[in-house]
């Protein structure tokens, strides 16, 4: 059996591991053709693949970003598109695909499972930890292991010159990111987009902390939040749309540190992560859930479960329907966000 593998949309830590989840297991146990698709859907619409092997894995393990590349193409945008992914498919004989993504990945792939196209198993990573059907995806615990670490750098600085500290991690429309590490790094305040934030609450808390001597506060904001008073307008770099839709988002930090500073008159300073937080070697945790998830989703192919998606439910890797990840955003749950509001201010 020729299989696929692909990776798309922003790179994350635990695709090389996933990568190698799927190769190991599926030649080693299954005799399976391993086929490396370079740069995502983007490459199966121009042709760019590679033979996989025990080799080319091996060492990959805790390596960060992607080595087979990765894009943000949707190939339904163009009927052309399509066609050339279809006849790639032919070309390659390309018997089933193991899609490694988030949100819009696996979208193309729930459309080619159920347009017949060709029988796709999906596998969860984005640091953003928003796709619903799966306890977490892999990527977001390195995400905030590095947004905690520095918010715990940013707690000593601020203390030194008596300044408030705004941090600003990714999150577009679900504030995982923010929420724990937030929570895990003591911020004063956390904005997500669940939440559309008041700027009068929030220096009311930064200015209640100077009245009880704390003479600095860390705020914690997702690139998503939105104040309440305009909370569809999500703060862009640009208006220019992706092969997806989105725009690209950031700022929001900027913002807030200058309505903080004019309204309560305490020195602020913002910290944009940025893509800091998709970089480096990931976590333990993320090694171990993006192999296990690897490994399963051979296990599927081999089975012929498709139109599924690989997910961690308590401790056990299972599969899921793949429409289940991609119908509905998974937000924060506010009570847990209850729980981090227990400490702001």
């Amino acid at each position: 059996m020729n299989v696929g593998v692909l990776t798309g949309g922003g790179d994350c830590p635990g695709l090389n591991a996933a990568i190698r989840g799927v190769t190991r297991r599926g030649i080693g146990e299954y005799n399976f053709n391993i086929i490396g698709i370079q740069n995502g859907w983007l490459g199966l619409t121009n042709g760019l693949v590679e033979p996989l092997s025990l080799h080319s894995v091996s060492g990959i393990l805790p390596k960060g970003g992607t080595f087979l590349g990765t894009a943000r193409k949707n190939p339904y945008n163009k009927k052309e598109d399509l066609e050339k992914v279809k006849e790639n498919l032919k070309r390659f004989g390309i018997d089933a695909l193991v899609c490694i993504g988030g949100e819009d990945t696996l979208g193309v792939a729930t459309k080619l499972t159920a347009d017949g196209i060709v029988n796709c198993i999906g596998v969860p990573k984005t640091i953003d930890n928003d796709l619903s059907g799966t306890d977490y995806t892999f990527g977001f615990d390195t995400a905030v292991s590095i947004a905690t670490d520095a918010v715990d750098r940013l707690h000593s600085t601020a203390e030194s010159h008596h300044r408030v500290m705004v941090v600003e991690v990714m999150g577009r429309h679900a504030g995982w990111i923010a929420t724990y590490s937030g929570m895990a790094g003591g911020a004063d305040c956390i904005l997500i987009p669940e939440k559309p934030y008041h700027i009068e609450e929030v220096c009311d808390l930064i200015l209640a902390r100077k009245n009880r001597g704390k003479t600095f506060s860390i705020v914690v904001t997702s690139e998503g939040a939105t104040p309440a008073k305009d909370k569809d307008a999500m703060t862009t770099q640009d208006n220019e749309l992706d092969e997806f839709g989105h725009v690209k988002l950031g700022g929001i930090g900027d913002i807030l540190g200058k309505d903080i500073e004019d309204r309560t008159g305490i020195e602020t300073r913002v910290t944009r992560l940025g893509h800091i937080q998709r970089g480096g070697t990931p976590t333990a945790f993320d090694r171990i859930l993006a192999t296990r998830c690897g490994v399963k989703a051979a296990d599927m192919v081999h089975e012929g479960d498709f139109g599924k998606m690989v997910a961690i439910r308590g401790t056990e890797v299972v599969g899921v329907p793949l429409h289940e990840a991609t119908d509905v955003l998974k937000t924060v749950d506010m009570k847990l966000f209850d729980v981090a509001s227990v400490f702001f201010g």
